[in-house]
């Protein structure tokens, strides 16, 4: 059975960091995209970030180019989202959600592509 499991959400102040971890397991991370993906109050899911694990490629939302970086940890089957220079309006339940894929693309930054999903970590920014 394929699990995520989020962690790493907080409270922070505008300007900090903070670092998230998805743990998987139930798969190998060969021909995976995962994906860290978030959602505000009021507002739709939105792709955040998104990386392969067979070659490390990445894709950003332009939102958080510069400031997010995704990596992944194949052999611990964990992938990490390192978020700097936080802004309120990152404010928002963040998740990761990976799918198999046959190929990597930009695409993969919507969340219609996605099979399994976390349960989801809590980043707030205050100003």
């Amino acid at each position: 059975e394929v699990q995520l499991v989020e962690s790493g959400g907080g409270l922070v102040q505008a300007g900090g960091s903070l670092r998230l971890s998805c743990a998987a397991s139930g798969f190998t991370f060969d021909d995976y995209a995962i994906g860290w993906f978030r959602q505000a109050p009021g507002k739709e899911r939105e792709g955040v970030s998104c990386i392969s694990s067979n070659d490390g490629s990445t894709y950003y939302a332009d939102s958080v180019k510069g400031r997010f970086t995704i990596s992944s940890d194949n052999a611990k089957n964990m992938v990490l989202l390192q978020m700097n220079s936080l802004k309120p309006e990152d404010t928002a339940v963040y998740y990761c959600a990976t799918v198999y894929i046959p190929a990597f693309g930009p695409w993969l930054l919507g969340q219609d592509e996605y099979d399994y999903w976390g349960q989801g970590t809590q980043v707030t920014v205050s100003s």
